[in-house]
């Protein structure tokens, strides 16, 4: 069967999204499907495979390195019609979004949307947040256009029913834990971080921006850098915050964006992850430490509510009670023989969360839409 993925955002490009779709788009490749993908032109010298389909793009206000699609709905149709897929997967709202979906419903080609972003809940980290309302509408119009609109949590999935979302389903997410494995632990790279061999590694990994609450894993690494002097804060991933972070914090330590193996080894080779963003609408990386062995203090929503046993993974945080989280990051911090053990616990907590499930999960929904569409043409036909 021939699928179609749209996203504004994919690989090389480092965020959850893109690493989401990816994964999406390998997952029904493996299990013997044609996915093309639609997606905005990264740059100038791109190149491209045979399954891939570039739009023209345009960069992000203080997102660099992202790059919206520009709607070409005549381009859209004829790649369409010319190689019809049975059903679509459309993961971002943006206007290449907007522009498939039409696409789509003009061509009476079954569509699933994926919402991966709450950009409702961002505006109020870059201070508009009296624009949450617009933006909920905005994508609630979005979503309801499609036959089945997929989520990572069932506690989001029971938010979107209430205000007004249709034919929400819940999509459970997985971690490669062969990729993300307490053995990649590298002494040479804890070396390299001056983190003596019982030293402590604090990490943070994500995009380094406003709407991760940054300012309260700093807040938390300076709490229990009093009980800890030997710990390290390290940083992986890059963003439109990380000048100034960097700037007030020069002890810190910045690895940039990593990839794969590479980001693997650096999750590893950390004794505690600290996870202060309140927007996540999942959290990968929640999943990727877990399968590291790396206890992580999060707020309890998302990859956290689903996943992260408090007081046995590591701590979940309730309510947005920042004074609790950062009680919490002193009191593993100090907690040695403890968090060893919660790191060993939170490894066979995601082991059965398999990407070759999540794989079946979504083809078995795209095949249910199709086959949903054929019913409704068929009662037409004998009306």
């Amino acid at each position: 069967m021939r699928y179609a993925i749209v996203s504004e955002t994919y690989p090389p490009e480092v965020n959850g999204v893109a690493l989401t779709v990816q994964e999406m788009e390998r997952g029904l490749r493996a299990r013997g499907h044609c996915v093309d993908v639609l997606r905005p032109r990264q740059s100038p010298t791109q190149r491209t495979a045979a399954h891939e389909r570039l739009v023209p793009a345009l960069g992000l206000p203080r997102y660099p390195g992202l790059r919206l699609g520009l709607p070409a709905p005549g381009s859209v149709q004829h790649q369409w019609r010319q190689r019809r897929p049975a059903a679509v997967y459309i993961a971002t709202e943006g206007p290449l979004g907007w522009c498939a979906l039409r696409a789509a419903r003009r061509l009476g080609i079954p569509v699933a949307t994926g919402l991966h972003t709450r950009f409702d809940a961002y505006l109020h980290d870059y201070g508009v947040g009296l624009l949450a309302p617009l933006a909920l509408r905005w994508m609630r119009h979005f979503h309801n256009g499609g036959d089945a609109t997929l989520v990572p949590t069932a506690e989001l999935a029971d938010a979107l029913r209430e205000r007004g979302f249709d034919k929400v389903e819940r999509l459970p997410r997985a971690v490669d834990t062969v990729r993300f494995d307490p053995a990649n632990r590298d002494p040479a790279l804890r070396s390299a971080w001056g983190v003596a061999p019982d030293g402590l590694a604090v990490v943070h990994v994500g995009r380094v921006a406003a709407e991760k609450n940054l300012t309260l894993a700093v807040d938390a690494f300076r709490a229990l850098q009093e009980r800890r002097p030997d710990a390290r804060f390290v940083w992986v991933g890059e963003g439109p915050e990380l000048p100034a972070l960097r700037a007030a914090n020069p002890d810190f330590v910045f690895c940039g964006i990593r990839r794969d193996e590479d980001l693997a080894r650096h999750f590893a080779s950390a004794d505690l992850f600290l996870f202060p963003s309140h927007s996540e609408t999942f959290g990968n990386v929640t999943l990727e430490a877990m399968a590291s062995g790396v206890p992580t203090v999060a707020f309890r929503y998302g990859a956290a509510r689903e996943h992260l046993l408090h007081g046995l993974h590591g701590a979940a945080i309730e309510d947005r009670d920042e004074d609790a989280f950062v009680e919490a990051a002193c009191r593993l911090a100090v907690a040695n023989d403890c968090r060893r053990e919660m790191g060993r616990r939170a490894r066979d907590g995601v082991r059965h969360l398999r990407p070759a499930q999540v794989a079946a999960d979504v083809d078995a929904l795209l095949q249910r839409i199709v086959d949903q569409r054929a019913g409704q043409h068929a009662r037409i036909a004998l009306a």
